[in-house]
């Protein structure tokens, strides 16, 4: 019986209209363009800024171009796994109201949550379906609103973060394509670093934590940074010696769109050159999970069969790990 692998076979997105420029954050908080540029590498993020919307809208919007694109009709989809923190409500699912609203009902579905690694588990588990040979069509979909808890009188984390969602088809092929392997690791120590301090069982919401602004991001920045590059480097390391990949045969670097200097970092550990590096952060910052799917939405035309591409990211938790991912079609075709 022949090996059966998951490949994406297809990717949809959608980013609000909305653009919130460094300009513009200037008068809302004590800032400037130099200053975010030069720490970070952000241009503009796009905002989801109409009353009444929120992570599902932007999924189902890339959801539903995803489908449109790969002529795959809503029942088809086995599943989906919506890869968000930022859900529409603690309950039920973001992935459920996305599966009523765009008509798949054939499939079952749940949210993954795991920060800004919440694609790259996601993709593990949406491989493992299709590996399984008792899926073949899911959807894997990275959506996040991100300024629904991001303080934005607080100029250190207010300019990082965007809104928006990209989704991919994850269907098996018996080519030697898609999912090869993955590092994926939590080690349990990021609580204190990186958090919402309110709004869980924990710290239920209060008139105390509304006063006491507890329901918006907690960054510790530099601990986060060191972590980041640290773990990204090494993952990403291992995954590419595992895999017999080196700087003449890896074709595109894709990290997690956090921060210029991170993203840097890790292509220097890895002796890659940034024109391998697939970076978008200067027009969407960080949108957490969705970062990596928006990164394959924006370069699709650039992506072709059989190329090498490594994935890293790091989130909240800690989480971090590294995947090798072989494309499986052209992407301008």
């Amino acid at each position: 019986m022949e090996k059966i692998n998951a490949v994406i076979t297809g990717v949809g997105g959608y980013v609000p209209e909305y653009v919130l420029s460094n300009d513009e954050l200037s008068r809302m908080v004590e800032t400037n363009d130099e200053w975010i540029m030069s720490r970070v590498g952000i241009k503009e993020r796009r905002i989801l800024n109409e009353e009444g919307l929120g992570t599902s809208y932007m999924a189902r919007k890339a959801v539903k171009q995803l489908l449109a694109k790969t002529g795959t009709e809503p029942d088809e989809v086995d599943c989906l796994i919506v890869a968000t923190t930022t859900p529409d409500y603690h309950f039920p699912s973001t992935a459920s109201i996305v599966v009523g609203r765009v008509g798949m009902h054939n499939a079952y579905a749940f949210d993954l949550q795991a920060a800004c690694c919440g694609f790259l588990f996601a993709m593990d588990q949406a491989a493992s379906l299709i590996q399984s040979g008792r899926y073949k069509k899911v959807v894997v979909c990275g959506a996040e609103k991100m300024s629904s808890m991001i303080d934005y009188t607080d100029r250190a984390t207010c300019p990082l973060f965007g809104d928006g969602a990209a989704a991919v088809l994850v269907e098996p092929t018996t080519e030697d394509l898609g999912w090869k392997d993955s590092y994926l690791r939590t080690d349990g120590m990021g609580l204190p670093f990186l958090c919402m301090k309110a709004g869980g069982s924990v710290c239920p919401p209060s008139h105390f934590t509304i006063d006491h602004r507890m329901h918006y991001v907690h960054q510790d920045g530099r601990t986060v940074y060191r972590f980041a590059v640290t773990n990204m480097s090494a993952a990403t390391e291992l995954i590419a010696q595992r895999n017999g990949l080196n700087k003449e045969n890896i074709t595109w670097v894709l990290p997690h769109q956090a921060n210029i200097r991170i993203i840097e970092a890790v292509a220097q550990r890895l002796e890659i050159p940034m024109s391998q590096v697939l970076v978008n952060i200067q027009r969407y910052g960080n949108t957490s999970g969705a970062t990596l799917p928006l990164v394959l939405w924006d370069f699709e035309n650039q992506l072709k069969k059989g190329d090498n591409i490594v994935l890293t990211a790091f989130g909240a938790g800690f989480t971090y790990g590294a995947a090798y991912l072989k494309w499986g079609y052209d992407g301008a075709k």
